[in-house]
C-alpha cells in the first residue's frame, strides 16, 4: 500500500499525541478542558491512603493532608471505604471524592474530623458516616469546625452522627447541597457565623433540629438559608420550642430565610428568637406539630411574606411586644388547616390561631382558612401598639379576629377585610383569653377608642 508524503506527516503528528497521558490527550481535543487544572492533586492511593487499610488512628490519612497543604494541593479519594479516627485539618485543605463511592467512616474513637483555626477547608462528594458511634466531649459534631475563615462543604451525604452532624462556630463560608440523615441532635448548627450560606441541603430524621443559626450574644449575622429541603424533624429533648424546628434563629440578626420546603417538625417549620431585622419569605410548611412560622422576644423588624402554610397548630406568630418584640410586616401569606392540639399543653397557650401580632405591625393581603379558635388575634391582653390590619380573607373560622379590649392596650385599624363561613363573631373584643363583646362588625356595635373597625365583608 503507498503512503503519501501528506498521510505519513500526518502520522508523524499523531505519534506524541498517542504517547500523550488519556487526561492530556482530552484536554488537547475538547475546549471545554482548555481551563481545566491537569497539574492535579494528591492521588491518596499513592501514599499509602487505601480503603480498608487504616488503622483508628488514621495517621497517614493526616500524613497525607499535611503534605498537600505543604504542596498546596487538593486530595483525591477514589471510591472506598476509609475507616478511621481522629481527623485533624489543616491549615488549608481541599479533599473530594467519586459521589455516592468514596466514604470516610468513623471507627469510634472519640473524634472524627476537626479544624480549628483553618484558612480554608473544602469537603466535595463525600460520604461521612458516623456509624452512630461514641463522640467525646470535646467533639459536638461528627465534624467540627472551629474558627475556619473559608469553610466548604459541598455534594456530600453526612449520615450516623450521634450529636450534632456539622457543627460550624466562627466561621464563614458555605454548606451547599448536602444531605444530611439520621443526626442525633440538629443537622447543621451555626454559631456567631459570619456572612454564612447554608443552601439546597437535603435533611431528614433528625433528633432534635435541623438548621440552627445562632449567637451567643445578639448582632449581625447575615446568613442566608435558601432552598433546603428539611422533613421529620423530631424533638428528643422534649421542652415547648426548644428543640424540634426545622429552622432556628437565636439573637441572630440580618437573617434570611427564603424558598424553603420544611415538612413534618415536632415543633415548628421557622422559628426566630431575638432576631431582628429577619426575612421569611416564599417557603412552604407543611403538617408542623405546633406554630409553623415564629418571630418571638425581643426582635426588631421581621418581614414574614408569601409563605405557605397547611397544617399547624398556629400559622405565623409575631410576638412578645412584652419582652421587646415589635416592627412586622405579615403579607401574602396562605395558612390553611390548623389544629387545636400541640406537643404539650399549657395554661397560657392558645392554639387554633393563623396569625397573631402585637405591635408595631401591618398584616395585609393574607388568606386563611379552617383556624378552628381565631383567625387572626390582634394583641394580647395590654400588648397592643399600632398593628394595621387589612385587606386579608378569613374563611371557615370560629371567630375571624379576636382583638384585645384591655385597659392599656393601644390602637389597632381593622379594614377591608373579607371574612366567610365565621361561626361565632367575624370580630370580637377579647380580656386576654375571654370573649366579652358581641360581633364588633355588625352596624351599631360597641365601640372601643383604640380600635378602628370600618368596611368590612362578612358573609
Amino acid at each position: 500500500m503507498k503512503t503519501s508524503r501528506r498521510s505519513f506527516l500526518a502520522g508523524l503528528t499523531a505519534l506524541p499525541l498517542a504517547a500523550m497521558p488519556l487526561a492530556a490527550r482530552a484536554q488537547s481535543r475538547d475546549p471545554l478542558f482548555a481551563s481545566a487544572d491537569f497539574r492535579g492533586g494528591l492521588d491518596a492511593s499513592q501514599h499509602g491512603v487505601l480503603p480498608d487499610a487504616l488503622g483508628a488512628d488514621a495517621k497517614a490519612f493526616n500524613r497525607l493532608l499535611r503534605e498537600a497543604e505543604s504542596r498546596n494541593m487538593p486530595v483525591f479519594l477514589p471510591p472506598g471505604i476509609y475507616r478511621l479516627s481522629d481527623i485533624d485539618l489543616p491549615a488549608s485543605v481541599r479533599i473530594s471524592g467519586v459521589p455516592n463511592a468514596t466514604r470516610l467512616v468513623y471507627s469510634g474513637e472519640g473524634r472524627f474530623m476537626r479544624a480549628v483555626g483553618s484558612k480554608q477547608v473544602a469537603l466535595t462528594d463525600i460520604v461521612l458516616d458516623g456509624a452512630n458511634r461514641w463522640l467525646a466531649g470535646d467533639q459536638p459534631g461528627l465534624m467540627t469546625f472551629q474558627d475556619v475563615e473559608d469553610l466548604t462543604l459541598d455534594g456530600c451525604h453526612i449520615l450516623g452522627a450521634q450529636k450534632f452532624a456539622i457543627w460550624a462556630e466562627r466561621c464563614g463560608g458555605r454548606i451547599d447541597r448536602n444531605e444530611i440523615t439520621g443526626a442525633g441532635a440538629s443537622a447543621i448548627y451555626a454559631v456567631e457565623c459570619r456572612d454564612f450560606a447554608i443552601r439546597d441541603n437535603v435533611i431528614r430524621d433528625c433528633g432534635d433540629g435541623g438548621i440552627l443559626v445562632h449567637r451567643w450574644q445578639k448582632g449581625h449575622d447575615g446568613t442566608m438559608v435558601t432552598g433546603n429541603r428539611i422533613s421529620r424533624i423530631l424533638a428528643k429533648s422534649g421542652g415547648t420550642g426548644e428543640f424540634g424546628n426545622g429552622i432556628n434563629i437565636f439573637r441572630a440578626d440580618g437573617v434570611q430565610i427564603a424558598n424553603n420546603h420544611i415538612s413534618d417538625c415536632a415543633f415548628t417549620a421557622i422559628r426566630s428568637n431575638a432576631g431582628s431585622n429577619v426575612q421569611i419569605s416564599a417557603n412552604q410548611c407543611l403538617r408542623s406539630g405546633e406554630t409553623a412560622i415564629y418571630s418571638e422576644f425581643g426582635f426588631e423588624g421581621a418581614m414574614i411574606a408569601n409563605n405557605l402554610i397547611d397544617g399547624a397548630a398556629n400559622g405565623i406568630l409575631s410576638v412578645n411586644f412584652n419582652e421587646g418584640g415589635r416592627l412586622a410586616v405579615i403579607s401574602g401569606n396562605l395558612i390553611r388547616n390548623l389544629k387545636l392540639t400541640a406537643p404539650y399543653e399549657q395554661d397560657d397557650a392558645w392554639f387554633g390561631i393563623g396569625i397573631e401580632a402585637e405591635s408595631d405591625a401591618t398584616v395585609i393581603g393574607n388568606v386563611i382558612e379552617g383556624a378552628p379558635r381565631w383567625g387572626m388575634l390582634i394583641g394580647w391582653g395590654p400588648y397592643l401598639r399600632d398593628v394595621n390590619v387589612t385587606g386579608n380573607v378569613i374563611r371557615g373560622a370560629a371567630v375571624g379576629i379576636a382583638a384585645t379590649v384591655v385597659d392599656g392596650a393601644g390602637r389597632a385599624a381593622i379594614r377591608q377585610n373579607i371574612f366567610s363561613g365565621i361561626a361565632e363573631s367575624a370580630i370580637a373584643g377579647y380580656r386576654w383569653s375571654e370573649k366579652v363583646t358581641d360581633d364588633l362588625s355588625t352596624p351599631g356595635a360597641q365601640a372601643f377608642a383604640h380600635l378602628d373597625i370600618a368596611d368590612n365583608n362578612v358573609s
